[in-house]
């Protein structure tokens, strides 16, 4: 009787062990597609040996559950550091001062400031952000003669395209042994205007950052007046033209980090981003839902990225708002040591979820030998219109071109609105 009753104890335990989603999870391949119908199937299962769900962040995850965003997972491999970058580290990172009292930082050359962050430093994440800020591996000059914006509702699709066109010029942070400029207190110079269509053609902003707290100094192109304006120093803050977009959402991340009140290091993890884009622009096909093939023009929502997604390791970070500032906070998850952000949210003054930014990369070697990494398409999801402005870089982006600092100027901005 004892032996039956045991019996009978063991079937049961065994069938119940049977049932357990971890013994039935099992090692995804890579090519397998992730989406609403199958999410819950495999959450539990492993890709390089660790869950999908995991992988998943929230925001993410509900994306997939509710509004059409499918997974394409691919092998993950080691995003190109740039020597030079790694050299200049070793140079000047330990000059670099940090000043927690006004988060501001002193004696900065190139390379990563931080390279080596303790687990218990109190400033971590304020530390992340400006090793991002200041050795983000999109070269010295960043010369996009050609980009588009599209803009997209969540229920009708594509409304229109437009196309811009963006320059900057790097003081601070260069690898090349320069610059050969007038001021070691500028950190960039940047052009940003419109060329299409007619309606904002001109439309444009030229900006000087300035290597220290100070505001910026911008100039706005009045396409009404047919004239330039100073703004003010919280242009940074303002939207891009009609996009979804703010100055501060370019690159996910667009602040001096002093600019924002506080930082808060929420943790270390791996999520499932895109580390190793397509090109997304087939300039000469006239059907638009074709000229972008990895934007799913043609499903509802119309704005998610058609991608291939790959585990990395990511350091999240808070970031606190000014009170001025049209969000709360962003969540940052970011690869620390490349470094690159893939993921921003942006929260509302009430704490409700408002914007997604995922920005795809694409490792880039240029014609001077050295290695970039860019932003292949930079998708801002405002989900509280539900609508979605996508960046889209031309194939031709140029990146270390013989650009100099002179060649952003006003007169640039307002040769261009004519």
């Amino acid at each position: 009787m004892m032996h039956f009753r045991q019996l009978t104890m063991a079937i049961a335990i065994g069938a119940a062990l049977g049932l357990s989603p971890a013994l039935r999870a099992a090692e995804l391949p890579a090519g397998t597609v992730i989406d609403k119908s199958n999410i819950d199937k495999v959450k539990n299962d492993t890709f390089e040996g660790k869950t999908i769900g995991c992988m998943l962040p929230e925001r993410m995850e509900w994306q997939i559950r509710n509004h059409g965003l499918k997974i394409t997972l691919q092998n993950s491999k080691p995003l190109p550091i740039e020597p030079k970058s790694i050299e200049a580290t070793r140079k000047y990172a330990a000059d670099v001062k940090y000043d927690p009292a006004k988060n501001e930082v002193s004696n900065y050359k190139a390379g990563l400031p931080f390279p080596n962050i303790a687990d218990n430093d109190p400033h971590k994440a304020a530390k992340l952000v400006w090793n991002f800020y200041y050795a983000s591996p999109v070269g010295h000059v960043m010369d996009f003669p050609k980009f588009e914006f599209l803009l997209i509702d969540g229920k009708t699709g594509l409304e229109r395209t437009q196309r811009w066109s963006l320059y900057r010029y790097f003081h601070k942070g260069r690898l090349d042994g320069g610059p050969p400029v007038d001021d070691d207190k500028i950190f960039s110079r940047t052009l940003l205007f419109a060329s299409f269509p007619n309606d904002i053609k001109g439309i444009g902003t030229f900006t000087i950052r300035h290597d220290g707290p100070q505001f910026e100094d911008v100039w706005v192109y009045v396409k009404s007046a047919r004239r330039t304006r100073r703004l003010s120093g919280g242009a940074w803050m303002d939207p891009i033209g009609g996009t979804d977009q703010l100055n501060d959402d370019i690159e996910i991340w667009n602040a001096r980090p002093s600019w924002y009140k506080k930082y808060n290091y929420v943790g270390k993890r791996t999520i499932l981003a895109v580390a190793d884009a397509s090109y997304s622009w087939i300039e000469n096909e006239k059907d638009l839902k074709k000229r972008y093939p990895t934007i799913d023009l043609q499903n509802p929502p119309f704005w998610n990225p058609i991608e291939k997604y790959q585990p990395r390791e990511v350091q999240v970070i808070e970031a606190i708002a000014p009170d001025e500032h049209p969000y709360s906070r962003k969540v940052l998850y970011m690869e620390p040591t490349t470094p690159r952000i893939y993921y921003g949210e942006a929260y509302a003054k009430r704490g409700e979820f408002w914007k997604w930014m995922n920005f795809t990369s694409r490792p880039t070697p240029v014609s001077d030998g050295s290695q970039t990494i860019i932003s292949s398409q930079g998708h801002t999801i405002d989900f509280k219109r539900m609508h979605a402005t996508i960046f889209v870089v031309h194939p031709d982006t140029r990146m270390n071109t013989n650009l100099k600092a002179s060649d952003i100027n006003l007169n640039r901005l307002e040769q261009a609105a004519q």
